[in-house]
């Protein structure tokens, strides 16, 4: 895949700033708005880093911290930001939970790929508590990342990296019944709700779009379509997903992080060098973006709460 830098054209930032170790940078042969969503003068603060792949960042409003999943060959692990540049190890040897995602009951999903399962947890204060495997088939490819709906069901994605012919995304009940219910994407990878309910939005790493599926009452999903597809030269994977009080999607790949209207129309790309993963909502007023990107966990402040810190939701 390529590794091409886009030049964005923004009216908050400057074409080119650095903060530590984080730039935005140019590239001449494009051009994209910055995110309106992004607020006036915000900053890029580096949180963490260290030369390792991180993912599935998650924002507990109970505990107020920021947990994300780190991986190297040896171990993988759950790290919480305790302060910028000051993190704990959560939750030591997770099996390989990749994408996870807080619950409206306040506890943690995790994808955990080499268990074949999706697992939930307590958030206690020194690391998991109470932990509860939701869902286990030994047949599954990769559990990737995961997703709550406001009715409670949950959502997580089963790519087949390896042989690209057997992905799928899969439903599970409250009951911990789970169901294959998307198969005609190569490589589905992250994935988000829509705030009503109504739409399943799923990334896919192989074809380098996003697809939009409407959701039956039943939590199973009708035929998909392509929902978002920029036009960028950037090839680099699409991944993980989060959405704002306003339903707009933070979509991970093809050269930063796009955010999308619930249309599809894109509003402009918040850009970065590096290769982000995923990426979620927090802070104490629910206006913080948090990127896991390459080496690195940053934030940026917003002018828009998360989704899951929308009144009612």
């Amino acid at each position: 895949m390529t590794n091409m830098p886009l030049r964005v054209r923004t009216l908050v930032l400057a074409a080119l700033v650095v903060v530590g170790r984080f730039a935005f940078a140019e590239a001449p042969a494009e051009e994209h708005p910055m995110s309106p969503t992004v607020e006036a003068g915000a900053k890029m603060v580096e949180l963490f880093t260290e030369k390792n792949w991180y993912e599935g960042p998650s924002w507990d409003p109970a505990t107020k911290k920021l947990y994300f999943t780190k991986y190297t060959k040896q171990n993988q692990q759950i790290l919480r930001v305790d302060e910028p540049g000051k993190t704990t190890v959560w939750m030591d040897h997770t099996e390989d939970i990749n994408g996870t995602y807080v619950t409206h009951e306040g506890r943690m999903l995790g994808a955990q790929t080499n268990k074949h399962s999706i697992v939930s947890m307590k958030i206690g204060a020194t690391g998991p508590e109470d932990v509860k495997v939701l869902f286990h088939d030994d047949t599954l490819n990769q559990p990737n990342d995961v997703r709550e709906a406001p009715n409670g069901d949950v959502y997580f994605s089963d790519p087949d990296f390896a042989k690209k012919k057997n992905s799928a995304v899969y439903l599970v009940k409250p009951d911990g019944k789970g169901t294959k219910i998307i198969t005609d994407m190569t490589l589905p990878n992250g994935l988000v709700v829509s705030l009503d309910g109504k739409t399943l939005f799923v990334s896919d790493s192989a074809e380098k779009t996003w697809r939009a599926y409407p959701i039956k009452a039943d939590g199973t999903v009708g035929e998909g379509k392509v929902f978002f597809e920029p036009k960028t030269a950037d090839k680099r994977d699409p991944d993980g997903m989060t959405i704002d009080e306003k339903g707009n999607l933070y979509c991970t790949g093809r050269g930063g992080v796009w955010v999308v209207s619930p249309e599809g129309k894109e509003l402009g790309l918040i850009p970065f060098k590096e290769q982000s993963s995923n990426v979620c909502f927090g802070g104490e007023d629910g206006k913080t973006l948090f990127v896991t990107n390459g080496n690195r966990v940053v934030s940026l402040q917003m002018n828009v709460c998360g989704g899951q810190y929308k009144k009612g939701n």
